[in-house]
């Protein structure tokens, strides 16, 4: 393929201040002698700017990635453009969650449609279509985010002249409050718990409730994290997974999620034995264990750490055996907060322990606890009055 390409001027853009010109790629010949042109029409600064982006329209033509505005579908477009452009800028988790979403709903409802044919009427119907199958509204707005995300990268580069989302309203968002357990639950769990022949999902769920730890904080926890002599775990990595990278260590979720906690020292011991159980795993095992030079607290037998949905599908199975109140995993970490504000725990350093961004993020999730508590201090008051 020839690498010749131009620019062309084609004058002010509408607001006098910015300059739209014409790239062009000249792709050979056709079968007819016909010489083959790629076009695309950019708003920018000026010529430098222009010149910056016939590169990258060059390099688009010759790796493929370059859709001809003609003729494309929703699909070819997503998969061409969209996803590939996705891809330099969000996490693989991120990537898997948008192709999922892509391959399971939006290409079998939409993929077929060329994209100068899609009205906001289909994007309307399909986001009706969502809410009738009762997906949860935060995953429809997903799917929002992920068709307005192409239609925006199909205008700019001119595929489409106007976007159909700007006529679809966004789908408001309404998070559902879980359920936590009392102080009297909790002490039944911890029985039912100490009852399992599974003792490290066990201890798992244990150091989920007295903790506040999230389910990847748990799953990335190393032995080197757990400081035996002063009854703390240093709280350093999350654990992810995707099929593109497989299992990855990263930063927890916000800067103050980096943190030390401490444990009860019942909790601790029970950490001791489970050591003592890893490390003639990995004495047996030998050259089997597949940790590399990671030691995980919770892992396989061969020392892989737990896939994340492990503890979450456990825990389920669990309170279905033994018929205990049901919650969801997180729900634990809720459990953890409230049963510190029921104990008078300021919320500032109730926040400090969930390693939340800041304090407000405590107040917006437990506030109404605390008004709660705040109200039977004040109630106190009525014997004077």
């Amino acid at each position: 393929m020839s690498k010749n390409a131009g620019i062309e001027y084609m004058g002010k853009a509408k607001d006098g201040k910015l300059e739209r010109y014409r790239l062009i790629v000249y792709c050979g010949y056709d079968s007819n002698g016909k010489q083959i042109k790629r076009k695309r029409t950019v708003t920018v600064s000026g010529i430098v700017e222009a010149r910056k982006k016939r590169a990258e329209f060059i390099t688009e033509v010759e790796t493929g990635e370059y859709v001809a505005p003609s003729n494309t579908t929703l699909k070819i477009y997503a998969e061409k453009q969209y996803m590939s452009n996705l891809k330099k800028r969000v996490s693989d988790s991120t990537i898997d969650t948008y192709q999922r979403i892509l391959n399971n709903h939006i290409y079998k409802h939409l993929g077929g449609y060329q994209m100068d044919q899609l009205t906001h009427n289909h994007i309307k119907q399909y986001i009706q279509e969502l809410d009738a199958i009762s997906l949860a509204s935060s995953t429809i707005n997903k799917h929002y985010n992920i068709l307005n995300g192409i239609f925006k990268l199909a205008v700019t580069n001119e595929v489409i002249k106007k976007n159909p989302m700007d006529k679809v309203d966004r789908p408001s968002v309404k998070y559902k409050k879980g359920s936590v357990y009392t102080n009297d639950e909790i002490k039944e769990l911890m029985i039912l718990l100490d009852k399992e022949k599974n003792k490290q999902m066990s201890l798992l769920i244990k150091l989920a409730v007295t903790t506040g730890m999230r389910r990847g904080e748990l799953l990335a926890l190393q032995w080197d994290d757990v400081k035996f002599k002063d009854n703390t775990i240093n709280v350093r990595y999350s654990i992810g997974y995707t099929k593109h990278s497989g299992y990855k260590l990263k930063e927890p979720k916000t800067p103050n999620s980096i943190r030390k906690v401490a444990v009860a020292p019942e909790i601790m011991n029970e950490l001791k034995k489970h050591k003592h159980v890893k490390n003639t795993d990995r004495i047996k095992t030998e050259e089997l264990w597949e940790s590399g030079k990671h030691f995980f607290v919770f892992s396989s037998e061969f020392g892989k750490p737990l896939y994340p949905a492990v503890p979450s599908r456990w825990f389920s199975r669990f309170l279905e055996r033994t018929g205990f109140k049901k919650v969801r995993f997180h729900d634990l970490r809720h459990t953890h907060a409230t049963y510190l504000l029921n104990k008078e725990a300021g919320i500032k350093d109730i926040s400090k322990r969930l390693g939340h961004a800041n304090i407000s993020t405590t107040v917006d999730t437990y506030g109404h606890y605390d008004k709660e508590k705040d109200k039977k201090l004040a109630d106190m008051f009525n014997d004077i009055l």
